[in-house]
């Protein structure tokens, strides 16, 4: 072995050494894979790999088969290797495969294996042949870790993964691992010297290179003309920007590249350029010459070019980088709005339980499916071109028809001088069979003049979904491969899916990005009638044309409907009055859902109740069959940590079927050995182990009984808990060893705890030993001891009770150990860093219900330095770039410490952040400059969602374990009670019944009703905080005085009961 050992570290140096003093020029073979030496397998639980010597593009190469069993996790090889970098270099290999399109990672890690640098390929299309890949160092990003240091400069360690994307099996063959440095990257070129077949007078085709616009470059006939750019050596490039002359551009012309100016590849052809600004992708292009071979122009005289722009590589590495610079070289609002560099934000539609959803931004674009492609509106109207920069977009959640408003409906308002424009969005059908999306425009002439304008529909391969969306699914560009008129003036197909119009369009344009920017052949009239077009690269677009005449005041609406799935419903006719009637279908069958509690209150509170409803209705939009999930893009899956807490704060809303389906479906992927999986999706369960799942499970099901009594299905599920249990318990016992009892503080720190784990988001970079994942464990084990009482499993009840009451004791004694380490006064996160993490603390006061067991004054410190931080930023003295709204928990931390006026301003400031704020819903992340564009996780974000329902559910009541007591009222505005109409709220489900009753205020007395069908708990009821915490001078329930209040609370115990509180 020491042998074995001495002959790879002398490798290792071998290859260092000759990295470090090679020539540019010059390449060193890391691996020829004529043998699998040294090459190890790196997979998680469920996948299946096997490796093996294959067939080579020359001798031998590498063979590895993959199996995903469980329908996720990921599979590859790895093996050791010493790179110190240079400044700039490239690795190459080859590779294909026989595979499904699966995510392809390679991936470079540091000597502690935390640090990693990546490749990360989504969905990517394995090539059946085989090709080579060159990776340069501008192609890799970090990935994770704990390093400060982001850039690469030293790795230990290369790896080749396949993770899931759809699942499946296959096997990959790679050869000739080689690695090269290269010269420093660089702008700063020669220019190019340029030649052309022929020249008019006084124009030479050098000038085309100079920038300038009073120079330029004619041929001397119309026949085909040649232009040769000499670079002068091999240089890298990305595209071209081609200005040509007035009216003497190229209709159809040629790109072509050369390594040595006789060999020549063919690289970009367009046949029917209609444009005096072209723009040509040529991604990772590298050569020594270029050609653009000119074939036919549009004037009999010849060509004309005022100036070439030689694009830089990083203009077009990505798709989205090409459409970026195409951008912000066109007209502003020629494009969507992410690709000016402007954050732009959207909402969700789509059926209940259904697996698609459409997205409407709040520009009024609307993305019709998942990484599809976006239907766009612009108008003309007297000349002047009007679209999402100068149309003065204000979004709603109501669609005008005639004089009512039809409600739960997006809806992007433009005010185009006396013309407006409502853009509104809205599903009908059967979930996951035929189910379709309907889009809405409706439009009034304001003015006291009769209006012919018209209103364009562009189909373009743009997502809402931004480029700077990367997770689980890349933003930006989408794809269009073919756009067809079927139905002249009726129907049109894009990729196999069909568009359907009520009203009848007077011209449809088909055609492709290479051809020019439709919006600017709208600005220039040159808009003509086009059936199809196809494109291999999915770059095919189009646009459809409606002419409108209105009378003043005159108003019409239609509508496309668009087919999540491949058919309408049967015998759906296409007619205003049926679209209109689904419409108004989808906005009953959402109040349905969520109108089980009624509040009246005053209209202070308009934007709470909105904003409360709104997430109930985003969450069952987001629901993919039984799954809860957090978004329906980025977070397009399904997390036990996510969906107990919105199943929570369902089933205080009243919606409880739902929640027993996603117990249902999320429990039968429980693993044998009782592990639960993180999250679970459409693959598989995914093997990650996040140690909080386990504790929520047992939760959620306790939970789910809380508020439906239903002791069957309890028992019906109490396998799961008790293999859950039994895994937690294995989970302790690994910190549970001599080595954690006896070593030094900082190590027993860790002593009785649950391992390490990646669950709590700040420690994706690196697994720490989270309280979020012990304090959730505490409660499953908590939960369990209850459900074995109700179930009458005594055996259970005590064994499961002591493994509580340990783990209790280790949890705190860490507390105090980590606190004492670290010479901090509040609650850590986790315990290595000792750090202040107050949003996910908030969890130990509920739902884990530890607030008299939690240290004091630490607790205290913890909520009371949030605030102070709270309030600085809010203040402008705190600078700040970012937060996320999981910080709405703390709503319902601060109601519970009985500070609601702290809890009333982060309302407040909550709800300023929702972007748009009519949408009522927040993204996971909230940037300080609303335009920035950063990853904003998805939105709406329904995890934040729930947390904000749950939150502002304790205002009106909550189950206060500690005592036993039921609390009501205990963060009530001001104005709401003292209302001269007063407030109530009615059929409020809690663990105790249904709760419901009315406040009015009555010179200096209040009469508080409070009804319903509460079997009250052990110790009563609690009216918490009322009225600004003031003391009454007396107070009467049924009639009889009671002397059980103070300040702070009135201790009720009869139930239904009228109050009279008098100041």
């Amino acid at each position: 072995m020491a042998y074995r050992n001495n002959i790879k570290a002398t490798l290792l140096c071998t290859i260092a050494l000759l990295i470090h003093t090679m020539a540019y020029s010059q390449q060193v073979v890391v691996d020829d894979f004529e043998s699998t030496d040294g090459w190890s397998f790196v997979k998680s639980d469920g996948v299946n790999l096997r490796l093996e010597p294959g067939d080579g593009v020359s001798g031998n190469g590498l063979r590895f088969d993959y199996d995903f069993t469980l329908g996720t996790g990921y599979g590859g090889i790895q093996k050791w290797f010493t790179f110190d970098l240079p400044d700039n270099f490239e690795f190459s290999f080859w590779i294909k495969a026989d595979s499904p399109d699966n995510n392809f990672e390679i991936k470079f890690l540091d000597s502690s294996g935390e640090n990693v640098w990546w490749v990360n390929n989504i969905n990517y299309s394995f090539p059946t042949e085989w090709k080579k890949i060159r990776i340069k160092k501008r192609h890799i990003s970090f990935a994770w870790g704990p390093t400060d240091n982001r850039g690469i400069s030293r790795i230990r360690r290369i790896e080749f993964t396949v993770a899931s994307f759809v699942g499946g099996k296959g096997t990959v063959w790679i050869d000739d691992l080689r690695f090269q440095p290269l010269q420093p990257e660089t702008q700063a070129y020669p220019i190019p010297r340029i030649t052309a077949t022929s020249s008019a007078p006084i124009t030479n085709p050098q000038s085309i290179a100079d920038g300038a616009s009073e120079t330029f470059w004619q041929s001397q006939s119309g026949s085909p003309q040649s232009i040769t750019f000499d670079f002068d050596g091999q240089r890298e490039f990305g595209g071209l920007q081609i200005d040509w002359c007035q009216g003497k551009h190229a209709e159809s012309f040629e790109v072509s590249i050369s390594d040595d100016g006789k060999e020549w590849t063919r690289v970009f052809t367009v046949d029917n350029n209609r444009q005096q600004r072209s723009f040509v992708d040529l991604s990772e292009s590298e050569a020594a010459y270029l050609r653009l071979n000119l074939l036919k122009g549009v004037h009999p005289n010849g060509f004309g070019i005022n100036n070439v722009k030689i694009l830089d590589v990083k203009d077009s590495q990505t798709p989205n980088d090409f459409f970026r610079y195409v951008a912000k070289n066109s007209p502003v609002g020629d494009y969507p709005r992410y690709f000016l560099d402007q954050a732009s934000y959207w909402t969700v539609v789509g059926p209940n339980t259904d697996v698609k959803e459409a997205l409407i931004n709040e520009d009024g674009l609307v993305e019709v499916g998942k990484a599809m492609y976006s239907i766009e509106p612009m108008m003309m109207i007297d000349g002047k071109l009007f679209n999402w920069s100068n149309a003065n977009p204000t979004q709603s959640m109501k669609f005008p028809h005639a004089s009512d408003e039809l409600g739960f409906t997006p809806s992007v308002k433009w005010q185009c001088n006396d013309i407006e424009l409502v853009t509104g969005v809205s599903t009908s059908g059967t979930a996951n069979v035929n189910s379709q999306l309907n889009i809405g425009y409706y439009l009034k002439n304001s003015s006291a003049q009769t209006r012919d304008f018209d209103l364009y529909l562009l189909l373009r391969p743009f997502q809402i979904n931004p480029y700077y969306q990367f997770l689980n699914l890349n933003g930006g560009v989408g794809k269009i491969y073919s756009v067809a008129e079927r139905d002249k003036g009726n129907s049109i197909e894009v990729d196999h899916k069909m568009i359907y119009t009520t009203r009848e369009y007077d011209l449809f344009a088909a055609g492709t990005t290479d051809e020019g920017n439709l919006v600017d052949m709208i600005r220039r009239g040159q808009l003509t009638n086009g059936v199809k077009a196809v494109h291999p690269h999915g770059r095919a677009n189009g646009a459809i044309r409606y002419h409108i005449n209105l009378k003043p005041g005159e108003e019409t609406m239609f509508f496309l409907v668009v087919p999540f799935y491949h058919e309408l419903q049967p015998d759906y006719p296409i007619t205003n009055e049926r679209v209109l009637d689904d419409f108004k279908q989808a906005e009953l069958f959402w109040e349905s859902k969520v109108n089980h509690i009624r509040f009246n209150l005053p209209p202070s509170a308009k934007r709470i109740v909105d904003t409360y409803k709104s997430n109930l209705v985003y969450i069952l939009i987001n629901r993919d069959r039984a799954g809860f999930q957090p978004g329906s893009r980025s977070y397009d899956r399904s997390w036990i940590r996510d969906g107990a807490l919105t199943s929570s704060a369902l089933l205080k809303s009243g919606i409880d079927n739902e929640v027993r389906e996603f117990i249902q479906w999320y429990s039968a992927y429980q693993y044998d050995n009782g592990k639960v999986p993180c999250v679970v999706d459409a693959r598989g369960p995914d093997p990650v182990p996040e140690n909080d799942s386990h504790g929520q499970l047992i939760y959620l099901i306790r939970e789910y009984f809380n508020f439906t009594h239903d002791t069957a299905f309890l028992r019906s599920n109490n396998e799961h808990v008790l293999k859950a249990v039994d895994y937690i318990e294995t989970l302790i016992a690994e910190r549970s060893t001599e080595h954690y009892r006896s070593g030094n503080d900082s190590i027993r720190a860790h002593y009785g705890l649950v391992p390490e784990s990646i669950s709590h988001e700040g420690y994706s970079e690196k697994a720490m030993h989270s309280y979020w994942d012990d304090f959730f464990t505490l409660k499953g084990l908590k939960d369990a001891v209850e459900i074995q009482r109700v179930l009458g499993e005594e055996n259970n009840r005590r064994r499961i009770a002591a493994i509580r009451d340990t783990f209790r004791e280790n949890l705190y004694n860490s507390l105090e150990m980590a606190m004492r380490l670290r010479g901090i006064d509040y609650i850590p996160g986790c315990v290595e860093l000792g750090d202040f993490d107050p949003t996910s603390t908030t969890i130990a006061l509920t739902p884990c219900n530890e607030f008299n067991n939690l240290p004091k004054p630490q607790v205290y410190n913890t909520f009371n330095r949030y605030f102070q931080f709270f309030e600085e930023r809010r203040d402008g003295k705190r600078e700040w770039d970012k937060y996320t709204p999981y910080e709405t928990r703390l709503i319902g931390s601060f109601i519970q410490l009985n500070e609601p006026q702290k809890a009333h301003r982060l309302i407040e400031y909550f709800l300023n952040h929702q972007r748009p704020r009519a949408w009522n819903h927040w993204a996971e992340v909230v940037w300080n400059d609303e335009r920035k564009p950063g990853f904003i996780g998805d939105m709406p974000h329904t995890w934040v969602g729930s947390d904000f329902i749950n939150a502002i559910r304790t205002m009106f009541v909550f189950e206060n374990e500690y005592d036993s007591t039921l609390v009501v009222a205990s963060a009530l505005y001001q104005d709401w009670i003292d209302s001269p109409r007063g407030m109530s709220v009615e059929n409020l489900p809690t663990y105790y019944g249904d709760i419901s009753y009315t406040i009015q205020k009555m010179g200096n007395k209040y009469s508080i009703r409070i009804y319903g069908d509460v079997v009250l708990p052990e110790n009563g009821m609690r009216i918490k905080n009322f009225n600004g915490s003031r003391i009454p001078k007396r107070v009467t329930v049924n009639g009889k005085e009671i002397q059980s209040f103070d300040n702070k609370q009135i201790a009720i115990h009869a139930f239904p009961v009228e109050i009279e509180i008098y100041y």
